[in-house]
């Protein structure tokens, strides 16, 4: 796939997952890059850097100069000079412009490199961030002082040994996450809400392929179904049953677009009991067939 959104027509049966791999003589778990470095990385893993993605770790994404234009899950977002951008672990990933033609600064790292309780304190393990964040004064220097240190520090890889380094840059991501997280305008782009939603949203996350039904999560989960709803409705402004629909529409979306699988075996993956039932839920939701949005996605005609 090239920048601009062209693909070949090799059969594909899911979206390009991207694993963590350590460069070499990185601190293993974490890596601080420019865009240039970016680039890099993605050639020495032989990996087309515009291509879309879904990797099994955290981008952490801070514009300094320039406009990146990117998208995530659907949603374009055009980052300029103080923007943020958070790509969680299983989000599809794609950068839609010149990388040479902005500058900006990209943490990667892996689910479990943040120790337990900053993860926790940070919302780490939050599905989506559904919107960039720009933060303002105060939030913007601290933040920015956070970042300048952390990249400082990672390429100082001499004067400690190495077990200490590792420990020092995973004290700076602590900082800067949690920074991020409790950023002015972040609780609202995060979509953070009571533990109830919290664990609402991990168990759907982890389950929104078996189950469909509010009630299985609630009796899981040990609510009432009117917890969840009332739960998940100040959370994001949705019914706990709309929220699992979004979640199962979103990763039918992403399985259309990005895999030539049919589309009774996309509704088969996400657990639908026949094609006619994942279609009929598709176009309610969408107003159009799976078919139509695969070729109205890619540019194509039926």
């Amino acid at each position: 796939m090239d920048r601009n959104g062209h693909r070949g027509r090799a059969e594909r049966a899911d979206v390009t997952r991207i694993p963590y791999r350590a460069a070499a003589g990185a601190p293993p778990g974490a890596e601080v890059l420019d865009l240039p470095g970016l680039q890099a990385r993605a050639r020495s893993h032989g990996l087309d850097v515009y291509a879309a993605k879904r990797p099994a770790f955290h981008e952490l994404i801070a514009v300094r100069r320039g406009t990146l234009r990117c998208s995530l899950d659907f949603s374009a977002h055009e980052l300029r000079a103080g923007d943020w951008l958070w790509v969680r672990p299983g989000q599809v990933h794609q950068y839609d412009s010149d990388l040479n033609a902005a500058e900006a600064t990209v943490v990667l790292f892996t689910p479990g490199f943040l120790t337990p309780a900053t993860a926790e304190a940070a919302r780490v393990d939050q599905p989506v961030w559904r919107a960039p964040l720009t933060p303002t004064g105060p939030d913007a220097q601290a933040l920015r002082r956070a970042l300048d240190l952390l990249e400082a520090e990672y390429r100082q890889l001499t004067g400690l040994p190495l077990t200490v380094h590792i420990d020092v840059v995973r004290h700076l991501l602590s900082v800067l996450v949690l920074r991020l997280t409790h950023a002015r305008g972040a609780e609202r782009a995060a979509g953070s809400g009571s533990e109830a939603f919290r664990r609402f949203q991990r168990a759907v996350e982890r389950d929104f392929t078996r189950t469909h039904r509010v009630e299985d999560y609630a009796r899981a989960l040990g609510y009432s179904v009117r917890t969840l709803t009332r739960a998940t409705r100040a959370a994001v402004g949705t019914g706990a049953k709309s929220f699992i629909d979004d979640r199962v529409l979103l990763e039918a979306r992403r399985l259309l677009w990005h895999t030539d699988l049919p589309a009774a075996a996309v509704g088969d993956r996400l657990g639908f009991p026949d094609a006619t039932v994942f279609a009929r839920f598709f176009r309610r939701r969408t107003g159009e067939t799976p078919a139509a949005f695969r070729a109205r996605a890619r540019g194509t005609t039926r």
